[in-house]
């Protein structure tokens, strides 16, 4: 059989990830527009589109992964919807708080360690790569942060290397993320320009297109842009100085709608 690998957008950050034998949700936040989300000290964000899909609606999984505990990307929806069984791939943080709730199989990586999972010829590997939520110091009063890099292997042969930047900054530690994990096939990109009292705290549309600049994937898909009321900065604003850069293979993904993610033919590394 053909291996195949594919992501759809269902909105925010989360996704429904194909990746040959194994089907993974990022970041799973359900609830509909209109809703409101608490990110922590008084701040609240609306959310202004539905999902593309409900949470009723996903097929099987093997495992979730989360990039941090922020509501809006783990919402109450899905602490009630999901599996208490389903393995939760996140920050040690998280993964401590989430055991204490409902999810023993919740599973903190600290930055760089790795969690396998296996399926006859296929092999999956989630790595933990770095992430910072805020500017400075104020960091540290936000959630910890994780990007992922996602490898399919099949018969011990790579076929894809898939990057989740997670709610990140742009910053020079994220140049390590090739540099220890090999070539790029593609990236999910967590953008919005998010500001909570004027501090940027996701990426915009300048850092978006620097952090592309320095990974050069083969495949940027814009994520997490338009779904809440703290987004400043939209997914148009990111084409176009992708554009202006002359950076190849940035290209949409529409909500509900699915995208081939780039497998490689040969033996790499």
């Amino acid at each position: 059989m053909t291996i195949q690998a594919s992501v759809t957008y269902i909105g925010n950050a989360t996704t429904l990830l194909r990746l040959g034998g194994f089907t993974l949700l990022t970041d799973p936040a359900f609830r509909p527009a209109g809703s409101r989300y608490h990110l922590g000290y008084g701040a609240w964000t609306k959310r202004v589109l539905d999902p593309a899909i409900g949470l009723g609606e996903l097929p099987p999984l093997h495992a979730v992964l989360l990039s941090h505990l922020h509501s809006d990307h783990f919402d109450s929806a899905a602490g009630r919807g999901l599996a208490p069984d389903l393995p939760i791939l996140t920050t040690p943080q998280a993964g401590k708080k989430l055991r204490r709730k409902r999810f023993p199989a919740a599973h903190g990586l600290p930055t760089w360690e790795n969690h396998d999972m296996s399926q006859g010829r296929q092999r999956l590997r989630v790595t933990a790569v770095p992430g910072r939520h805020g500017p400075g110091v104020v960091d540290r009063l936000l959630p910890d942060v994780m990007g992922s890099v996602v490898e399919l292997f099949e018969d011990e042969v790579c076929r894809l290397r898939l990057y989740v930047t997670g709610d990140t900054l742009h910053r020079p530690m994220l140049a390590e993320v090739p540099r220890r994990c090999g070539d790029i096939d593609a990236m999910l990109i967590h953008l919005g320009g998010t500001r909570l009292l004027g501090m940027l705290l996701t990426m915009d549309a300048r850092q978006g297109a620097d952090l592309t600049e320095v990974i050069r994937p083969r495949l940027t898909l814009p994520i997490h842009h338009e779904d809440f009321t703290v987004f400043t900065s939209p997914a148009s604003d990111y084409f176009a100085a992708a554009r202006d850069r002359g950076l190849a293979g940035v290209q949409p993904i529409g909500r509900g709608a699915t995208v081939t993610l780039p497998l490689r033919t040969g033996a790499g590394t």
